[in-house]
C-alpha cells in the first residue's frame, strides 16, 4: 500500500513537473515567436494611422523576381522597406544599390535566416555585425531596420540590435505566400488572388482597430535563389492597384518619424 501510495505521488509531481515545463515552453514560443508579443523587448509593428501601408518584402534580393518587384513599385509610384540576406546581398550589389536609388528602405534579416529564438548569442552577434557591415558598406549609409528571420528573438537578439543601431520590426499583416511555388501560370494567378485577398482582410481588420498595416511579402526565398515568387509579385501588384487610390503606401521611416 505504501508503494502505491509512493507511485501516485510520484506520478502527480511528475505530472506538474510536466505540466510547468509545458507552460514555461509555451510562454517562451510565444514570446519569442508571436509577432504581437513584447515580452522580450519592444519591436515596431504598425502606428495608429489606419489609412497607412507599409510593404515590407524578405529574404532578398532575388536575380529573378526583385527587379519585377522594382518594375511594379515604380509604376505605382511607392516605396517599400526590404529585409535582406546577407549572403545574398554581397552576391548582387549593383542590385541592392538600384534599389537603394529607387527610394526604397533596406534593413537586416541576418547573414543566412537563422532561428534567433535559439541560436547563442556568439552566432546571433556574427550574423547581425556581418550583415549590417556588409549593406553598410554597399549602400554607403547607415542600415536602420531589423527584421529577425520567422520573426523569432530572444531578448539578447533585440538587445543587440538596439545596440548596433538598428530598430526592430515585426508585422500585423501576413500570409503564408511562401508556400505558392507553382510553375503553372493559372495555379499561380489563383495562388496570387488567395494571397491578396487574405491581406486584403488582414488590412481591413487594421484599419477598423485603428491601426496602418504593416504587410510582409517574400521577394526571395533564404535557402536558395531558385524559389519561385511569381504569386508574391503579383499579389503585391493586386494590393497596390487595390490600395493606391485610398491609401497610403510609406516605408518604415515615416512611421520612425511619426513615434
Amino acid at each position: 500500500m505504501e508503494h502505491l501510495a509512493l507511485n501516485t505521488a510520484l506520478a502527480t509531481a511528475l505530472a506538474a513537473g510536466a505540466s510547468v515545463a509545458t507552460g514555461a515552453l509555451g510562454f517562451y514560443c510565444y514570446a519569442a515567436q508571436s509577432p504581437a508579443s513584447q515580452l522580450f523587448g519592444r519591436t515596431a509593428i504598425a502606428p495608429r494611422q489606419p489609412n497607412q501601408i507599409a510593404l515590407t518584402f524578405d529574404d532578398g534580393p532575388n536575380p529573378r523576381w526583385t527587379p519585377m518587384l522594382l518594375d511594379i513599385l515604380a509604376r505605382h509610384n511607392v516605396r517599400a522597406t526590404f529585409f535582406l540576406i546577407g549572403k545574398y546581398a554581397v552576391l548582387q550589389k549593383p542590385l541592392v544599390r538600384e534599389m537603394q536609388a529607387a527610394g526604397h528602405r533596406i534593413g537586416n534579416h541576418s547573414w543566412s535566416h537563422p532561428n534567433f529564438a535559439w541560436t547563442g548569442n556568439r552566432q546571433t552577434r556574427e550574423e547581425l555585425t556581418r550583415t549590417q557591415q556588409e549593406l553598410e558598406s554597399i549602400l554607403g549609409q547607415p542600415v536602420r531596420f531589423f527584421r529577425p528571420p520567422y520573426g523569432a528573438r530572444r531578448p539578447y537578439t533585440l538587445g543587440l540590435a538596439r545596440s548596433l543601431g538598428l530598430t526592430p520590426v515585426l508585422w500585423n499583416a501576413m500570409t503564408a505566400d511562401w508556400n505558392a511555388a507553382s510553375g503553372d501560370p493559372a495555379t499561380q494567378r489563383k495562388d496570387a488572388a488567395a494571397i491578396a485577398e487574405r491581406l486584403t482582410a488582414l488590412i481591413d481588420r487594421n484599419q477598423r482597430r485603428g491601426f496602418a498595416s504593416n504587410i510582409v511579402l517574400h521577394d526571395g526565398g533564404h535557402s536558395t535563389l531558385e524559389a519561385n515568387r511569381a504569386a508574391s509579385i503579383t499579389a503585391a501588384a493586386l494590393l497596390l492597384d487595390r490600395f493606391t487610390p485610398t491609401r497610403q503606401f510609406v516605408t518604415l521611416e515615416a512611421w520612425e518619424r511619426q513615434a
